[in-house]
């Protein structure tokens, strides 16, 4: 029983370094869902950022017809939050398979490391780099079809978006 409970401490004693959040991405109509889901699970939006919004500072500029879509949204549920996005146009948009997982990692060292495992056999969007929403930011689909968003945790506050 002693080493139970050791290993229980243990466990419970360990800092968690990541935190999922699932991402639902729309085609044109994540505002709406926004305000869908926030009446259904009695909430706000806590956070929400439109392509028009993003600044050109990053030698990306937003063709106008995406301007209004939203890149980024925020709704918590309990203890996380659900992520919610309109697909661009450049990217396809296939329904069912409009999800993926995002990842919160307390360190670019850490969020290097899973990108770097994740990529072995799959097909990278963007390698870790600075964005405007956070210092540290990746996407990658796995070997198996899975797309995971990685990103540092607190770059939303430093980027100015909460």
């Amino acid at each position: 029983m002693q080493i139970l409970n050791l290993k229980i401490l243990q466990l419970s004693e360990r800092k968690i370094l990541m935190q999922l959040a699932p991402q639902l991405v729309f085609n044109g109509n994540c505002a709406e869902a926004l305000a869908f889901y926030a009446k259904a699970f009695d909430t706000k939006v806590n956070m929400q950022s439109r392509y028009g919004d993003a600044p050109a500072d990053h030698g990306y500029v937003t063709p106008p017809e995406i301007a209004g879509l939203i890149l980024h949204a925020q709704i918590d549920m309990g203890e996380t939050v659900l992520m919610l996005c309109d697909n661009p146009p450049s990217m396809p948009y296939t329904a069912g398979s409009n999800f993926s997982v995002a990842i919160m990692f307390d360190t670019a060292e850490a969020l290097k490391a899973a990108f770097d495992h994740l990529k072995d056999g799959g097909n990278v969007a963007m390698e870790p780099q600075a964005t405007f929403w956070s210092e540290c930011y990746a996407m990658v689909t796995d070997k198996f079809g899975f797309t995971w968003q990685l990103t540092l945790k607190g770059s939303d506050e430093i980027a100015g978006h909460r």
